[in-house]
């Protein structure tokens, strides 16, 4: 049940337009513990992350366990540094909002709890808010006065995909992975080729010294949907390039082998975004994601963008991976639309972009 009478609510909601709202927002989906102070949406107060990356690098990637209890560690800390960054109290938050899904279950547990509890003791709105449109309000920060619609690429650890963002908090999937997202792949891709966890900022740092065109990878399609995307084939190539040189006892090269199949992945991603904003008519791409934050699919989306006559925005790096100000962008736009989630708020880790609980 919510903390909130209907009255409220009621009384919450027709004070809309007479003042600025500011939300304390809380990210824990996966391996940072982060809290923002935003404004109206599009302006960061304050914006604190606590990463485990070290940590986690030991074993190779994210250990669901280990990350779940850091955030426990580290919430509280967080919450306590944001508010003090941005100079406020309690008294100057208007909502408390949180992503609820998807994500890890124990890492999405700890930051739920953690909202509904101040929700409930400061008698504050809740505002559950979805990881991925998080990624995508993003942008709003980024560019304020970017407004829907655009066509949104978004390219994360789990999730690829292509979608026309009709307004704020509505989206209509045109294509999406049939098997790996494309930071799965580049996570599976570096480990093979021995660089380890995070896959994907090292095979963008080392496919800077390879030639891209050394080896030829396949662009999986996708006959009967020719928007979504297919990774698995690409990551199968790699390895299979791997296991047949190895045993040929040659010598591989890894900055061309990693730069080829960045070039195969980013190829895939860019030749779908342009394809949908020309055939849909929108002139606006965001994209959106933390890898989003990769060099060379940024530099090759802006230049086909430019070719086009498509306006491109892309969030900095620290917008592209995971924080708390773009949780608290999406959850402004809810806020406004009167979204109002009660204390039996829970974690969704399967949540699918557009669904509302």
């Amino acid at each position: 049940m919510s903390n909130l009478t209907s009255e409220d609510i009621k009384a919450d909601t027709e004070n809309l337009n007479k003042k600025d709202i500011t939300i304390l927002a809380i990210e824990s989906s996966c391996d940072e513990t982060a809290c923002a102070i935003v404004k109206n949406g599009r302006e960061v107060i304050s914006s604190v992350i606590n990463t485990q990356i070290a940590i986690h690098t030991e074993y190779g990637g994210v250990v669901p366990e280990i990350a779940s209890r850091k955030h426990i560690e580290n919430i509280n800390p967080v919450i306590k540094k944001a508010l003090a960054d941005a100079n406020m109290t309690w008294d100057d938050i208007d909502a408390i909002a949180v992503t609820y899904g998807p994500g890890l279950v124990g890492a999405l547990l700890v930051g739920v709890a953690e909202a509904k509890a101040l929700a409930w003791a400061l008698k504050k709105p809740l505002v559950g808010v979805h990881h991925i449109e998080g990624h995508i309000s993003a942008n709003f920060i980024e560019y304020p006065d970017l407004k829907p619609p655009f066509a949104g690429l978004v390219v994360s650890g789990g999730h690829t995909h292509l979608i026309k963002v009709l307004d704020y908090g509505e989206y209509e999937i045109v294509g999406r992975t049939r098997d790996d997202a494309a930071g799965e792949a580049f996570d599976k891709v570096a480990r093979a080729v021995g660089l380890g966890y995070p896959g994907g900022p090292k095979i963008d740092k080392l496919s800077k010294e390879g030639n891209p065109d050394a080896v030829q990878f396949p662009r999986a399609h996708v006959d009967d949907a020719p928007y979504d995307f297919s990774f698995s084939g690409i990551k199968s190539a790699v390895l299979n390039y791997i296991n047949q040189a190895e045993m040929k006892h040659e010598e591989i090269n890894r900055a061309d082998l990693v730069a080829s199949f960045q070039k195969a992945v980013v190829d895939a991603l860019v030749s779908r975004a342009i394809m949908l904003a020309k055939e849909s008519g929108l002139k606006k791409l965001a994209i959106a994601g933390g890898v989003a934050a990769n060099s060379c699919l940024n530099e090759t989306l802006r230049k086909e963008c430019e070719k086009e006559g498509i306006e491109f925005y892309s969030p900095s790096l620290l917008l592209c991976t995971d924080n708390a100000a773009m949780i608290g962008a999406a959850a402004y736009y809810e806020y406004i639309k009167g979204t109002r989630h009660g204390l039996d708020l829970n974690a969704v880790p399967n949540l699918k972009l557009g669904e509302r609980i």
